[in-house]
């Protein structure tokens, strides 16, 4: 049951990093922080359909997380949830068409290596 929230938690973390990403790179940079303006961004983007798939998928992650804190140790509940960085380095790749250089490659393999001797 462990792995199965884990796996919950990586996929909605995931599709929610997935999900913002696209939605503000399509809304654009934010350059002015004034509370004016702020509020007409906050208006625009949340009536984007990717944003509000993100916080959905945010919503699930943070429920399977508070679930596996009551089954599991912390001390396996937060490193084994990285396992979401390796996935989403693959799917930045491939997805969002982004460069992603061999020093992050090797990052992501060291996280998933974690992961793994979390299992053992």
């Amino acid at each position: 049951m462990r792995w199965v929230l884990v796996a919950i938690i990586a996929g909605g973390t995931t599709a929610g990093d997935l999900l913002q990403a696209k939605g503000m790179r399509h809304h654009g940079e934010i350059h002015d922080f004034r509370p004016g303006a702020i509020g007409r961004v906050l208006a625009v983007v949340v009536r984007d359909r990717r944003i509000l798939g993100a916080v959905c998928g945010y919503g699930v992650s943070f429920f399977a997380f508070l679930r596996l804190l009551s089954i599991a140790p912390v001390s396996f509940a937060v490193p084994a949830t990285a396992a979401s960085y390796v996935l989403e380095t693959f799917l930045a790749k491939y997805l969002l068409r982004e460069r992603i250089t061999w020093r992050r490659w090797a990052g992501a393999v060291l996280v998933a290596c974690g992961v793994v001797l979390l299992g053992l």
